[in-house]
């Protein structure tokens, strides 16, 4: 894979970082440390244990079409545009996920809305959406996105979305793809879709299905 410059925008943290004791988050970074030999074997690997492209995706925090890329081995001779994103030192402490459902909060109220419900997406959405909620005192939901042509289903052991003012959260956009059939199943129960937000959008949009998205850190290859 090329050498690739990341452009990281870092507005949307403010001064709420350094307002949270920054030295303690000093080691919140966009990496990528494995090669391409290791993602490989490391997506074949879950593959062998029985998860699927989307799932594989989320684990590695890559797009489905690099999944399918590294697994194909070869059969694509170019690989796909994609960057990967590590944020294993947020994960590893619930203090860090609080401290990004506050930055999430921050972008909650600079957005207005009365936001009342937050749908996070199954897996890596789910510890921020439910940061976030707390932080609010909004009702929160969880999405369990699939691969394919499945468009994915609302969880009924938590909250429900119709007729409720809802933002969607995720750890990273790739395509989009993901985030518009949550948009588009949302808005078949019944629910106002007001807000997408990501940790990292590693797009140019704006919007998706008509719908803000924010991210608090924007990676894009230059």
């Amino acid at each position: 894979m090329a050498d690739s410059e990341v452009l990281v925008d870092t507005k949307e943290i403010g001064n709420l970082v350094g307002g949270l004791k920054s030295s303690r988050f000093n080691h919140i970074l966009v990496n990528m440390a494995l090669s391409i030999d290791e993602l490989r074997t490391k997506a074949n690997e879950l593959r062998e244990k029985g998860l699927n492209t989307q799932q594989i995706a989320d684990e590695l925090s890559i797009s489905q079409t690099t999944v399918e890329w590294l697994i194909d081995e070869g059969i694509v001779e170019e690989p796909p545009d994609d960057i990967r994103i590590g944020w294993r030192t947020i994960g590893a402490r619930a203090t860090r996920i609080e401290a990004i459902g506050l930055i999430l909060a921050d972008i909650t109220d600079e957005e207005g809305g009365d936001i009342d419900t937050i749908v996070g997406i199954s897996i890596n959405g789910i510890a921020f959406a439910q940061s976030l909620a707390g932080h609010i005192d909004a009702d929160f939901a969880i999405f369990r996105s699939v691969d394919g042509e499945g468009t994915g289903h609302l969880s009924n052991k938590y909250g429900n979305v119709a007729g409720r003012n809802v933002a969607i959260i995720d750890d990273v956009l790739s395509t989009g793809s993901t985030m518009s059939k949550t948009i588009q199943s949302l808005r078949s129960q019944g629910a106002n879709v007001s807000l997408c937000m990501v940790l990292v959008n590693k797009t140019e949009r704006n919007e998706i299905d008509g719908v803000p998205l924010r991210g608090i850190i924007r990676a894009v290859k230059v």
